[in-house]
């Protein structure tokens, strides 16, 4: 396994990492999750060398965390846990974001839900400080907290011992800006897969001049770049591969291009001796200003597969031609 500096922090942390979201289980997934088996996966994942585990409270409302928590018992020196605040569902405070599962989620970045969060966070995790705190979202209105508030609450519990590093997750290049004059911030945290590279015309190349580490995520698309996921493949409603406006490439009319430009990567895939998720992740992780590359596992198949990508180093002129090929093949269609 390869490792990185987490941004300017003094922390290190395995270029693949473990994302935890779908450890959450609930029905965005279309089935749900055997916490027994997520446990062993994480063990196995920590085993193999992945030592960032990122998780967050709204992954099945604590579900992911409480997981995350029992698993690295025993284990915590070996592991950088890396949770999130600002998604809340206790009541109505902040701004209405979407309902999921039953819930209705609100953003929220302000001081007093924070302040809960965090405590929570750290209660269900079973430890005394968390190495890499992160916004899950940036505010919005109506119920918008300045950023230099939000920052100060973090920091705050930054000065108790109960946050290492501060870090970001979806937001736009002005407000990464803002959140580094505010408060120490060592990561950004942000959707970024071969076919999906908006953050190269700006997000990148901004954490790349300021030093910040990149956790990129959906990497594997929902698991379509594994070449696992086939024609046949049906979602169910309120799953989130369903969603269109997140998952076009999973529309089966872009799913069966997809699927043609895998099979064309073959010669790649024999020639490293690796999976096409192998292939995919190391991909990712060579790219300008990417730094770490999340990736989802639910069982130890899952995960060992995604660790041999942490030291597999692609030939410049095999990542120069699946860019091309990438690049070839367009943007989704709509319908």
């Amino acid at each position: 396994m390869n490792y990185k500096p987490l941004g300017n922090s003094n922390l290190s942390a395995s270029v693949v990492g473990l994302g935890a979201w779908v450890l959450g289980g609930g029905q965005v997934w279309g089935r749900d999750t055997d916490d027994a088996e997520s446990i062993r996966a994480i063990q196995k994942a920590i085993d193999l060398g992945i030592n960032l585990i990122d998780t967050a409270p709204a992954y099945g409302y604590g579900r992911s965390e409480a997981v995350v928590g029992k698993a690295i018992k025993g284990r915590r020196d070996r592991v950088l846990i890396a949770t999130k605040g600002g998604l809340w569902w206790e009541d109505t405070r902040g701004s209405f974001f979407t309902d999921l599962d039953g819930k209705k989620v609100y953003r929220s970045l302000r001081p007093d839900t924070l302040r809960v969060e965090v405590e929570n966070s750290l209660r269900r995790l079973g430890v005394d400080c968390i190495d890499l705190y992160q916004t899950h979202w940036p505010s919005m209105p109506p119920d918008a907290t300045p950023i230099a508030d939000t920052m100060a609450t973090l920091l705050g519990f930054k000065d108790q011992g109960k946050i290492r590093a501060l870090g970001v997750c979806n937001v736009s290049v002005a407000e990464l800006g803002e959140n580094i004059r505010c408060g120490h911030v060592v990561s950004d945290q942000f959707r970024y897969s071969m076919l999906n590279r908006d953050a190269e015309k700006d997000i990148l190349p901004f954490c790349a001049q300021n030093n910040l580490a990149t956790l990129t995520y959906m990497s594997l698309e929902q698991g379509l770049l594994t070449g696992k996921i086939g024609m046949d493949r049906v979602f169910q409603p309120g799953e989130f591969r369903a969603n269109e406006a997140w998952n076009a490439w999973l529309m089966p009319v872009n799913r069966r291009r997809v699927l043609d430009l895998l099979a064309r990567w073959k010669e790649l895939t024999d020639k490293y001796q690796c999976t096409l998720a192998q292939l995919v992740i190391a991909w990712t992780a060579a790219q300008a200003g990417v730094t770490h590359v999340l990736a989802g596992g639910r069982n130890i198949e899952q995960v060992t597969e995604n660790a041999r990508a942490g030291d597999l180093n692609l030939a410049p002129e095999d990542i120069k031609r699946i860019r091309d090929d990438v690049t070839a093949l367009g943007q989704p269609a709509k319908d």
